[in-house]
């Protein structure tokens, strides 16, 4: 496991609204907020927006989902990312319904399509942060 100082790609802000959702990873458990009056998941929310309830819970979900959109990087934004050209960047669809940007892991980016069915894996950069990425699960 790399630790803070090994690791030299940005990492996430966490912030009272987001710390379940990383300490769930940390876990290798993926959380979402769900509005406990219809059943809506968020991640995070401040409330339920289709219902408007302010009444909310984190909760581990599948982590199963499909790539909803992608794009493959040919040029570095960041110079911590220089060694990884090409990557991607993939939206998922959760099966519960809200979209997570993340990549798509151990297939080559070749091979990664809109639909395709994937799961979570989690990737332990730091000793306090794991971040979700999804694998295929064909």
């Amino acid at each position: 496991m790399a630790t803070s100082k090994e690791y030299s790609k940005p990492l996430p802000l966490i912030d009272n609204s987001t710390k379940p959702f990383w300490e769930g990873a940390k876990r290798h458990e993926l959380m979402l907020y769900k509005c406990l009056h219809c059943g809506t998941y968020y991640y995070p929310a401040i409330h339920c927006i289709a219902c408007e309830n302010p009444k909310m819970e984190w909760v581990k979900v599948t982590g199963k989902g499909e790539v909803y959109t992608f794009c493959i990087y040919h040029s570095a934004f960041h110079p911590a990312f220089k060694e990884d050209i090409p990557y991607n960047v993939t939206w998922i669809k959760l099966l519960e319904g809200p979209l997570l940007l993340t990549n798509v892991v151990e297939c080559k980016n070749e091979e990664i399509y809109i639909g395709m069915p994937v799961e979570v894996v989690f990737d332990d950069v730091t000793d306090e942060i794991a971040l979700p990425k999804f694998k295929p699960t064909e």
